[in-house]
């Protein structure tokens, strides 16, 4: 059998040297609390890196200072904050990483002090701040964020860009009819709760030509919400727009109980990449190399995601291509360990 896993894989012109890749995961590192990168983020991305990884996608990164989750979040609202990110998407790529960024906004989640903005006027639980519904200027200055987010991005370096649609969030929030409760051409149908994140890719568009993923959160665990299904429907309107890989997570949209266990969340990433015809990440308690392989082997995703497995082991593909009996080039500074 050939290996999938350390298969490359290419998207608009840009080849993973495997199917391994690092899911966003917030840091809540910027000490400072200007959004700006910290040597804890040059040491455990370039850590991942060294490891390996094919493509690794930087935490959540917020598009306006008020959009973050937290006031150590990263940023990418200033063009001062392009500098820190070129040094960083070079320490990776020298070591054969390819590099993404996950632009983002949390909505409702966002734990600031002052005003915090969502679609409607309802707080995530009765401990988190009432957000004020926001206006359609608002929202266009949402938007015009996200693509002055994306330009910075680009001027960067990085390879991939990431639109966090996903756990409770604001575009999440909006696509969701749990937390979508406007009556304007932004609220109702899915038509209008997509309408949103149609107006930022089309935004993201106009500035970056590279690859661009989508993350989603393919289930809403509440009998109103919504399921897989009907994200097919989402992903399709996404292909459309030029949108090329959906990364499907799920849940975070309301405080829901929710059955974890490996690969939960792999059905998801199934039903979407078959019901839409795009390609599909897949993520959720996927540790075992033999568990990634057979997600790919099946079609049931096209990139495995790693989350909470490369912050126990940064050197995750090592161990998967031992497992796999695959061989893989590693640091040269590390070859006595590594053969």
């Amino acid at each position: 059998m050939v290996s999938k896993l350390f298969s490359p894989y290419t998207i608009k012109g840009v080849t993973l040297k495997n199917r391994i890749v690092m899911a966003p995961m917030c840091m809540y590192s910027s000490h400072n609390e200007d959004g700006h990168v910290q040597n804890w983020h040059r040491t455990h991305y370039t850590s991942r890196a060294v490891g390996q990884v094919g493509l690794l996608i930087v935490e959540a990164t917020a598009v306006t200072s008020q959009g973050r989750i937290s006031t150590q979040d990263l940023g990418i609202w200033s063009d001062e904050h392009i500098e820190g990110f070129q040094e960083l998407v070079g320490l990776m790529k020298e070591h054969g990483a390819k590099t993404g960024i996950q632009l983002a906004h949390a909505g409702r989640k966002a734990q600031l002090d002052g005003e915090i903005h969502a679609p409607s006027a309802l707080a995530f639980n009765r401990d988190m701040k009432t957000p004020k519904e926001m206006s359609k200027t608002d929202i266009k200055d949402t938007v015009e964020a996200f693509k002055e987010g994306a330009e910075r991005a680009a001027k960067a370096g990085f390879d991939v860009i990431e639109v966090h649609g996903a756990h409770g969030y604001l575009i999440n929030e909006f696509l969701s009819p749990l937390t979508n409760k406007r009556t304007d051409e932004y609220g109702g149908s899915p038509e209008n709760r997509y309408r949103i994140l149609r107006e930022v890719i089309d935004a993201i568009k106009t500035v970056w030509e590279g690859p661009l993923f989508v993350r989603v959160s393919a289930h809403d665990y509440h009998e109103e919400g919504l399921t897989p299904n009907d994200y097919i429907t989402y992903s399709q309107w996404m292909k459309e727009q030029g949108v090329d890989l959906i990364d499907v997570s799920s849940g975070g949209v309301i405080p829901a109980h929710i059955d974890v266990y490996p690969g939960y969340q792999v059905k998801y990433s199934e039903t979407i990449k078959n019901g839409a015809n795009i390609p599909t990440g897949a993520v959720g308690l996927i540790t075992s190399p033999i568990h990634a392989e057979e997600i790919l082997q099946n079609e049931r995703a096209d990139l495995i995601f790693l989350a909470r497995e490369l912050l126990r082991d940064p050197y995750w593909p090592r161990t998967a291509a031992k497992e796999l009996g695959v061989q893989i080039a590693g640091p040269k500074q590390y070859e006595r360990g590594w053969l």
